[in-house]
């Protein structure tokens, strides 16, 4: 059984930082491309983040480029998102993500690529 879990979220102050973690088990971990997205209240869940199963490519949502950066460590099976100079606008509930085998070209930036999903951690940044 494939599981995600997430942790890391919490309360930060606007310019603060957080780092969010997911922990991987069940899966081909080394096999899957990871990325994270996130859901405010009254929103749709968007995509935020992406890498591909070797950290060869990245792939940022425009809002939050030069703000955030993802990272995988294959050995642990985990993927992390360091997100800095947060904003209110920033807080939603952040899913880590997971597809695995996926072919060449796949848009990671669409959430119905993805096969499996957390069950969310929290942000949320206090102006």
């Amino acid at each position: 059984q494939v599981q995600l879990v997430e942790s890391g979220g919490g309360l930060v102050q606007a310019g603060g930082s957080l780092r969010l973690s997911c922990a991987a088990s069940g899966l081909t971990f080394s096999s899957s491309a990871m990325g994270w997205f996130r859901q405010a209240p009254g929103k749709e869940r968007e995509f935020v983040a992406a890498i591909t199963r070797n950290a060869g490519v990245t792939y940022y949502a425009d809002f939050v480029k030069g703000r955030v950066t993802i990272s995988r460590d294959n050995a642990k099976n985990t993927v992390n998102l360091q997100m800095n100079s947060l904003k209110p606008e920033d807080t939603a509930v952040y899913y880590c993500a997971g597809r695995r085998f996926a072919p060449s070209g796949t848009n990671w930036y669409q959430r119905a690529n993805y096969d499996y999903w957390g069950q969310g951690t929290q942000v949320t940044v206090s102006s």
